[in-house]
Order: structure tokens, then C-alpha cells, then sequence
């Protein structure tokens, strides 16, 4: 009976270490994972704005991002608010993959803006929606007059490789630098991606071969990202 009493004392002692262990081991994850996680979004806010961060270490790509992004956040109606990005509930719309942002019920739109000697160089802008297979994740960046685009990147999705998943080709993207947003009349119409080879003008690239549905999802849901932020742009 002793020895018995011995064996459970033991295995209730050793499962007892081990939860513990478990749940000290589980809450360091946590906080490195929540590190890892603000340094992909910094990664690629940077990378939006033109910056080479291929090589970058993890604390280099902090510093960088620290000296050289702003952060600020705007109510619908392009005002500016003392609240900080982290500080916002971020909502996916289950059907049109866009994020929404919330503070105490209230809806504000993040803005990062890319600032060299004390100038702005850029506005980097949050976009995402529903491609073919998944909802895209990315950034756009705009020039500091509004009115071209300057950079667009993708971080998460899960497009067909070799078909939508081509929205991360440097060739691709590279499409966008320089295109309008606003036309002669200072009208918002965005940039449309259209059948391959068939882009012309200031306001078009060339879509995905193959990948219809993911051109479309990206020309929809990166006029309605930007169309968001119109009051701020006060064109």
C-alpha cells in the first residue's frame, strides 16, 4: 500500500513539473511569436516603401523601421487619432477578405508613412481581399502627392503557385510603380489589372496568365482598400 502510495505521489509530483514546464515554455512562444509577428508586418511595411530587406536581420529590420516609418491612424473621415495601430481590433470580412479596425466600437483606417530627412517620401496602405483560394494580404505604397503608386507587395495568401501565387513576381509588381490613381480630372479610379498583354495607359497592368480570378479579386478589392483613405487624400 506504501509503495503504492510512493508511485502516485511521484507521478502526480512529475505531471505537476511537467505542466508547469509546459505552460512556462507555452507563455515564452507566446511572446516571441507576437515578436516575430511585428517584425514580418515591419519587414514588409519597409519593403512596400522601397527598401532592400532581403538581408536584413530581424534587429536591423526594428531600427530601420523605427527611424524611418511613421504611424498614425485616421477615422473614416481622414482626421488623425492619438491611438497607436497595435492598439486597434483587426476584423476579417469573411466574404470580401477585407480588414476592418476597430477602437471602442469605432472604425479607424491605419497609415504608415515613410519618412527620409524629415520629408515624406511615402504613404503605405494596407490592402487585402478575396483572390481564387484565398484571402491576399499586402501593402501598397503611394507617392506623397497621392497620385502614383510606388510599391505594392504580398505577405500572406495561399494562390495557385505559377498561376494567382505570381502576385509575389518582382515582374509583376514592378507594374505598378508609376501608375495613376487619379485621372485628368482628378477623378479616384484606382489601377486596374487586365488581360495579359493588354494593358495600356496609366491606369492598367497586366494581369496573371492563367489566373482570371485572382487579376480580378486584386483590381476589386485594391480600389476599394484605397477608396477608403480617400478624405485623407483630399484630391
Amino acid at each position: 500500500m506504501n509503495e503504492n502510495l510512493k508511485t502516485y505521489k511521484f507521478v502526480l509530483s512529475l505531471a505537476i513539473v511537467c505542466a508547469l514546464l509546459l505552460s512556462l515554455t507555452n507563455s515564452n512562444l507566446k511572446e516571441k511569436q507576437k515578436y516575430n509577428i511585428e517584425v514580418d508586418r515591419q519587414k514588409n511595411v519597409l519593403k512596400c516603401a522601397g527598401f532592400d530587406v532581403a538581408s536584413l536581420s530581424s534587429e536591423e529590420i526594428v531600427e530601420n523601421y523605427n527611424l524611418s516609418i511613421v504611424e498614425k491612424v485616421l477615422s473614416l473621415n481622414g482626421d488623425e487619432f492619438d491611438i497607436k495601430i497595435n492598439d486597434l481590433n483587426v476584423l476579417e470580412n469573411k466574404v470580401t477578405g477585407q480588414l476592418n479596425y476597430y477602437y471602442e466600437n469605432n472604425e479607424y483606417l491605419p497609415l504608415y508613412i515613410y519618412e527620409n530627412k524629415g520629408m515624406i517620401q511615402n504613404y503605405i496602405l494596407p490592402i487585402s481581399g478575396k483572390g481564387l483560394w484565398s484571402t491576399l494580404f499586402g501593402f501598397v505604397s503611394l507617392s506623397n502627392d497621392f497620385r502614383l503608386v510606388k510599391g505594392i507587395t504580398f505577405f500572406q495568401h495561399a494562390e495557385t503557385p505559377g498561376l494567382g501565387g505570381e502576385v509575389d513576381n518582382p515582374n509583376f509588381q514592378n507594374q505598378f510603380i508609376d501608375k495613376k490613381i487619379f485621372d485628368k480630372n482628378n477623378d479616384f479610379v484606382s489601377v486596374k489589372v487586365v488581360k495579359p498583354g493588354m494593358a495600356k495607359g496609366d491606369h492598367q497592368v497586366d494581369g496573371l496568365s492563367g489566373a482570371t480570378i485572382t487579376s480580378n479579386g486584386l483590381s476589386n478589392f485594391l480600389k476599394e482598400d484605397l477608396n477608403r483613405y480617400r478624405s485623407f487624400f483630399k484630391i
